[in-house]
């Protein structure tokens, strides 16, 4: 007897491999669905191993050569069943299907007898016992090695992961490691709960430790907001410093080289003249020098730069020389301003033109204009800044804080 597997997209396709290479005699002996491998298998489509034979000619023995010759008509038995035997694929349950449980053998009986059904039994179980023979050369996969089927809720939870953050907008390449790295938690005896904690942490861990601004023994800082138009840069910088001026008692300073608009250096006028600070309107690097030169008495001074679009070649160039230009002496700290609101497309470019001209920290404004935070852990991972401050309105100074990495990751999880 030839026994061989053949592998195909559907049963159909497989024992029309088996037909053709052993014969329309082939005698189909097992179907059994293969389950794809990895923690996306249920994104992908099975296939089908069918195990087919073929009954060889026969030796005719006389019965006189086998009187003669009794030890060797063992070797001429045919363990064929009487019937061509069909092994139907059974319909799997859902709890089948999740276990990963191998298609048995299946022979539908001539009669009801009990004998005969008996004799059938034994007869299968010697085509087993032969075909476990016949295969034994072909190393099997090694336990460990197989795949390990997940229960349906384990897999119910990945697909629910995978939506809620695709919803909440986080690039599909993130959600992607961030359930790959977690099939190693997706395991028996750990429960959803577990695989949740360690989604979560591994979030946190992604987003990092927020930074505010720091300040140190030697006077004084200069902070640079830098960022697209219409982000908020201008309120932001109100917020921080008033926070600084009021909760801590620090002096505070503000520099604006946002010549483009009139609308921006009044409005910073305004604030400054409400925290009773200082504000000076530079056009140069050399000015700027000389501006903080000026205000070196005070802990910390703001610098506003002019919001530009990301595509504005010219003015790029003269937001670097500007904080480029800032004398050595001086400490110094960037801040790239967003939009949690903005496209992540755009994101992309704006944060690529930036980094461009210096390194920086991330303040994401407008919070409270989206549901969806996604984009904070994209720029996060995109651009490897670190965070600082986010903004959730327009009031000053209360509508600002360091960035809650706790709350955001429960809300990119579906929670509240």
């Amino acid at each position: 007897m030839i026994i061989n597997k053949f592998l195909g997209k559907t049963k159909e396709e497989a024992i029309e491999k088996a037909k053709k290479e052993l014969g329309e005699n082939a005698v189909v002996m097992n179907v059994k669905e293969v389950k794809p491998k990895g923690i996306f298998a249920f994104f992908k489509s099975s296939s089908y191993e069918v195990t087919a034979a073929l009954e060889e000619k026969e030796t005719v023995v006389s019965p006189m050569n086998a009187l003669n010759s009794p030890k060797k008509i063992h070797d001429n038995i045919n363990l064929a069943a009487d019937e061509k035997i069909e092994i139907p694929r059974p319909v799997r349950s859902n709890s089948d299907a999740a276990a990963g449980m191998a298609v048995k053998s299946f022979v539908q009986p001539k009669t009801d007898s009990k004998n005969e059904e008996k004799d059938i039994e034994k007869r299968l179980d010697d085509l087993s016992n032969m075909l476990e023979k016949k295969l034994g050369t072909q190393t099997p996969e090694p336990e460990e090695k197989q795949i390990k089927q997940k229960s349906s809720q384990e897999l119910e939870f990945v697909r629910i992961l995978y939506s809620t953050l695709i919803n909440n907008e986080v690039n599909e390449k993130y959600v992607n490691q961030i359930v790959e790295e977690i099939e190693q938690f997706i395991r028996p005896g750990n429960s959803v709960d577990v695989i949740l904690s360690n989604v979560y942490q591994k979030m946190i861990l992604l987003f990092g430790r927020p930074e505010p601004i720091t300040l140190s023994n030697k006077k004084p800082k200069v902070v640079f907001f830098i960022g697209p138009t219409g982000v908020g840069k201008t309120t932001t910088i109100a917020k921080i410093a008033s926070k600084y001026k009021v909760e801590q008692n620090r002096k505070v300073a503000f520099i604006t080289a946002d010549t483009y608009r009139i609308a921006a250096t009044e409005q910073l006028r305004v604030y400054a003249n409400i925290l009773e600070a200082p504000m000076s309107i530079v056009y140069t690097a050399d000015e700027l020098n000389l501006a903080v030169e000026k205000m070196s008495d005070s802990d910390l001074i703001f610098v506003d730069t002019a919001g530009f679009s990301h595509k504005n070649a010219a003015q790029k160039n003269d937001t670097r020389d500007l904080i480029q230009g800032l004398d050595k002496g001086y400490s110094k700290e960037v801040y790239l301003v967003l939009s949690a609101t903005t496209k992540y497309k755009d994101l992309l470019e704006i944060v690529d033109i930036y980094s461009s001209i210096c390194s920086y920290n991330l303040i994401f404004t407008k919070l409270d204009e989206t549901s969806a935070y996604g984009n904070i852990l994209n720029v996060k991972l995109y651009s490897g800044a670190e965070l600082s401050y986010v903004t959730n309105g327009q009031n000053v100074p209360e509508d600002i804080e360091l960035f809650d990495t706790q709350r955001i990751v429960k809300q990119l999880l579906g929670g509240k």
